[in-house]
């Protein structure tokens, strides 16, 4: 298998690409939104905030929360057969 190259960002133009409705200021609301655990959220990376990012891979994929560590919560979702558990910032999660 060969070597990667580059950052997990490579190739993700289009994925990290806001509309253009949505450009400028981040939300305030949106940065410091609460969830409990077991809501649903779905994971939508927000191109403008770096901190607590998570793998493009798994952009659209939907989860429950399962905990909260420091500012961002803890997302549980399967991966195929596997289970996953992501920590991510709150503006990269959209309540469903």
């Amino acid at each position: 298998m060969g070597q990667r190259v580059g950052s997990f960002l490579r190739k993700s133009r289009y994925k990290l690409k806001l509309d253009y409705k949505e450009k400028g200021k981040v939300s305030l609301s949106k940065y410091f939104q609460e969830f409990k655990d077991g809501d649903t959220v779905g994971l939508v990376i927000h191109p403008g905030v770096q901190k607590g990012r998570f793998y493009p891979r798994f952009q659209g994929q939907t989860g429950r929360i399962s905990g909260k560590r420091g500012n961002c919560y803890g997302v549980k979702f399967t991966d195929g057969n596997k289970e996953k558990k992501l920590l991510v910032h709150p503006i990269h999660l959209k309540r469903l």
